[in-house]
């Protein structure tokens, strides 16, 4: 998959869009996808299975819970996966809730 890099809108409920200067990218070496925030990184582990991505586990660090950056990394990787042509296996729970309340991104699942 390479160094790809997406970029992402964290929309607050209270605080309107917030712009993120940060990227999605895919760490290829350690399989998984990554969003840096506040010196952090958030990220989902992945293994390629085919043309089909499978999301195994996302994280997201305790200081940036509730602020919207799983669901940023999970849009980001999903337009990343989609963008290059391939099907997503949602294994990890939350991916998979937020493709369920996302049906946008349904049509592609592997």
């Amino acid at each position: 998959m390479g160094k790809l890099r997406n970029e992402v809108t964290v929309k607050h409920n209270c605080a309107g869009i917030v712009t993120m200067s940060n990227n999605v990218r895919d760490n290829a070496e350690r399989r998984r996808f990554e969003l840096d925030a506040d010196g952090h990184v958030a990220f989902s582990n992945y293994r390629r299975d085919g043309g089909t991505i499978v999301i195994m586990h996302t994280e997201v660090p305790k200081g940036l819970n509730g602020r919207g950056i799983g669901s940023a990394l999970v849009r980001g990787l999903l337009d990343m996966v989609r963008a290059q042509g391939l099907t997503v296996k949602p294994l990890c729970p939350f991916v998979a809730g937020y493709i369920a309340k996302h049906p946008e991104y349904a049509d592609f699942l592997g």
